[in-house]
């Protein structure tokens, strides 16, 4: 479904990213890991049109879309959530979520009012269902639990059906809980859609992923199987710290 390759940007001397490839199967959960520093958001903003290749192609469905902007990959069917919650913090959970489901309207929609959105507000209600936020519908946004605002963060990513889910770090800063049942959620995703995952966590992603690839200092390290990665001497030595317990 989605095809990195040779993927390379430098700022300067630094080469945040360098001759990095993997694909990403359909249905299946990939999960990007390494310490801090190596490169993971920076291929996500690669992949996701935020930032330019110096070289190299991404593919998403058998086409390149190297060069396309965001806005066009969104309508191609990649949407993805960040590191830091951007949501619309003086809006409710609802309109978040009505705002985000807009893009199910025909383009000539936006010419009239809002209550027409019929599409974009069912998006919305069963989004609400679906994530468990309905008692929050009428919430500000800025008002929810760290752990509910990464949930409508997903849901608002999810607003746009897209055919792949680029996540990062969403269980960053959760509680025990939240962690657990965010994991939960994601595996409920699997199958419907392709995602690419970016987490810290290595009992979630030992426990989420189907394929697992580790960068280190802007490159690729390894990939393969939760199993293979985890038993990987070179992965144990950069990242896992010794032998592997995880």
């Amino acid at each position: 479904m989605l095809a990195v390759q040779s993927l390379s940007i430098r700022f300067g001397a630094l080469a945040a990213v360098e001759d990095v490839s993997f694909r990403a199967t359909r249905g299946h959960i990939t999960s990007i890991i390494g310490p801090n520093g190596a490169g993971k958001s920076t291929l996500f903003n690669l992949i996701s049109g935020a930032l330019r290749a110096d070289r190299g192609r991404v593919m998403l469905d058998g086409v390149e879309v190297s060069r396309w902007p965001t806005e066009r990959l969104l309508r191609a069917g990649l949407a993805r959530s960040f590191q830091i919650t951007n949501l619309f913090f003086e809006l409710s959970v609802y309109e978040n979520l009505r705002l985000a489901a807009q893009r199910q309207e025909p383009l000539w929609h936006a010419f009239l009012p809002v209550s027409r959105s019929v599409l974009a507000r069912e998006g919305a209600e069963a989004l609400l269902e679906r994530f468990g936020l309905q008692a929050h519908a009428t919430t500000l946004a800025g008002h929810l639990s760290h752990g509910e605002q990464r949930r409508l963060e997903i849901a608002v990513a999810l607003a746009s059906q897209p055919k792949v889910l680029l996540l990062d770090e969403p269980t960053q800063g959760m509680s025990h809980g939240d962690t657990q049942a965010t994991a939960d959620m994601i595996r409920g995703l699997a199958g419907q859609l392709t995602i690419l995952l970016i987490e810290h966590d290595i009992d979630v992603v030992m426990n989420l992923s189907d394929h697992v690839v580790v960068m280190h200092q802007g490159q690729k390290l390894a990939e393969g199987t939760p199993q293979a990665v985890r038993d990987n001497a070179a992965v144990q030595r950069a990242y896992l710290g010794g032998a592997p317990t995880c």
